[in-house]
């Protein structure tokens, strides 16, 4: 959505969430609602003009899991960590200002704009033609159209985290030189600058092997301000550098080392002085703790991230959607909220809506009665799904009612919903066992294979609510076995109904109406209980006084080139 260090595990949800982003009743509440993070800074990254960063130095970033596939396109290598190296390595070609606002990175695209509408949307991109991959191939139209075909969703042997926006393109093809790539849609995509982000090299996208392999435990190219340098599995770092053969503004720091730490060491690591930076994610003694250590403070800005439960709807006892409705009714998700913010300084306002977060203009409360906290209700659904109460737990066909909440462990921010998430399941009788595994392997090994029954981390997101969204509610493909592909709907519940409507929604140009359109949709996916939201999550970054822009993004795109060490 998509994990960021020292935090609840966290899936970034491409412009395809969120991911990486994100009260009681329903009812058609618009704006931000009372008691709103509204007051809170969109971004906090001490910005500091690149004249006043000195050159040179080493930032110690930590980390909370250490992937092994690299390709963010991937739905192996969908995750927030992921990104956060990829960022500082590989070519996007828009950007997004701390308000959302939308530009062209003028690193690697020089203009981007529509340049017919009828009787089809044709996009023409002008690329920067100093641009270069690390092995000297330079990056033209062809990386776009190849990109294009492997996450079309066409041939299903890729294993795409999304194919939003890209299933609507009906050719990539060069325009009056090799850097214009002109882009025509076979149906309108009002989110079209959120494709292409990350590139990757058209050797990557070519084939479904290269696709689904090429990055797994390797980085073979790169093409940002910094290169990489060297993974040590054993010490679970991976070092990137400057790049000098970079054609943008020369990166101010020599180094960034990614260390990957257990989520409740990383704290020690910074107060240690092992760290120059992590992400705090909703840990309040974590957050005290940072506040406490010298020379460091605490970034804090609204996120376009959000917390929430997901239930596995391929679950033999979560595969009707009356009992995932009775038990997120079950679930008091104000007093979870409540559990996981306190000692963070920001407002407890729960989040009804999977596209807008509470802070965004288009914000609509959709829950209806399921965003409302009534076990009696539940205990009746669950009474007429046939799951019986036999002494303190429900039964039915002899099978009893006992679900998997799949954890990371040493996590004690997803522990503590877990336990209060078991609390009150257990008063409507269903009985939840909890079982942690190691960090590395909860997405890989358990959420994306979906190997549990619920499950607890954040989606991180973009600035389209739309389109970042699309790929976690999508409904399933099917690859050249027959095998059917979930991509990155981790839940695994869908309709050709919600995608319809989200159909809808992309494919509107007038904003007003893609709004409208997007919460239909939403009211969509609030009955077919894929994802419970709980809260917009509030971006806590434990950093190191001295650092330069860097810290809280909120939809900010940091430019990495100008991370640094104030003189």
């Amino acid at each position: 959505m998509s994990a960021p260090a020292a935090a609840p595990a966290v899936l970034v949800v491409l412009a395809v969430v969120g991911s990486l982003t994100l009260a009681g009743c329903g009812g058609g509440r618009s704006g931000p609602p009372a008691g709103s993070a509204s007051e809170i800074k969109a971004y906090d990254i001490n910005p500091v003009a690149r004249e006043k960063v000195r050159d040179g130095g080493v930032l110690r970033w930590g980390l909370n899991e250490y992937p092994a596939n690299w390709n963010l396109n991937h739905v192996d290598g969908n995750l927030a960590t992921v990104k956060r190296v990829m960022d500082g390595l590989m070519p996007s070609p828009f950007r997004s200002n701390e308000k959302g606002k939308i530009s062209a990175n003028v690193d690697y695209l020089l203009a981007g704009r529509i340049t017919a509408s009828r009787p089809k949307q044709v996009v023409t991109l002008t690329l920067n033609p100093r641009a270069r991959w690390s092995d000297g191939k330079p990056i033209t139209w062809e990386d776009y159209r190849a990109q294009w075909q492997a996450l079309s969703g066409k041939n299903g042997d890729y294993r795409v985290a999304g194919t939003t926006g890209y299933q609507d393109i009906e050719s990539v093809t060069r325009g009056k030189d090799d850097y214009r790539a002109v882009v025509t849609f076979a149906k309108p995509f009002g989110d079209w600058q959120s494709l292409f982000a990350p590139l990757y090299p058209k050797a990557t996208n070519a084939t479904p092997e290269g696709f689904n392999t090429d990055w797994l435990n390797r980085i073979p190219v790169t093409a940002g301000p910094f290169r990489f340098v060297a993974f040590d599995p054993t010490a679970k770092t991976l070092t990137i550098g400057r790049d000098d053969r970079w054609w943008g503004e020369r990166a101010k720091l020599d180094q960034i080392i990614y260390r990957s730490l257990e989520s409740d060491a990383l704290i020690g690591a910074f107060s240690n002085g092992e760290l120059d930076t992590f992400d705090i994610g909703p840990s309040a003694p974590d957050y005290a703790r940072a506040k406490l250590t010298p020379d460091a403070i605490v970034r804090q800005a609204a996120a376009p991230d959000f917390r929430h439960i997901t239930m596995n709807g391929e679950s033999a006892m979560l595969s009707d959607p009356k009992v995932r409705q009775a038990i997120t009714m079950g679930i008091n998700r104000q007093a979870i909220a409540q559990s996981d913010l306190q000692g963070l300084d920001w407002p407890i306002v729960l989040l009804n809506n999977h596209f807008f977060m509470n802070t965004q203009g288009g914000y609509r409360d959709n829950a209806g009665e399921l965003g409302v906290y009534n076990p009696g209700r539940a205990r009746q659904m669950l009474d007429a799904a046939g799951w019986k109460l036999e002494g303190q737990t429900r039964k039915k066909d002899g099978k009893e009612l006992n679900l998997r909440f799949v954890m990371p462990s040493g996590l004690q921010l997803t522990k503590a919903e877990a336990e209060l998430t078991q609390n009150m399941l257990a008063q409507i009788g269903v009985k939840v066992t909890l079982q942690a595994v190691p960090g590395d392997d909860f997405f890989t090994a358990y959420i994306i294979p979906g190997n549990y029954d619920i499950t607890a981390f954040a989606y991180v997101g973009t600035p389209f609510p739309v389109s970042s969204g699309y790929g976690q509610y999508a409904n399933a493909k099917q690859d050249s076995k027959g095998v059917k592909r979930w991509n990155a709907n981790l839940g695994r519940i869908g309709s050709p109904q919600i995608d319809a409507a989200m159909d809808r929604a992309t494919a509107e140009l007038d904003g007003a109406q893609a709004i409208a359109d997007t919460n239909a949709a939403d009211k969509l996916i609030w009955q077919a209980v894929n994802v419970v939201t709980l809260y917009q999550r509030p971006q806590n970054v434990a950093v190191k006084s001295t650092i330069a822009n860097f810290g809280a993004r909120g939809f900010y795109d940091l430019k990495y080139q100008d991370i640094g060490f104030m003189k």
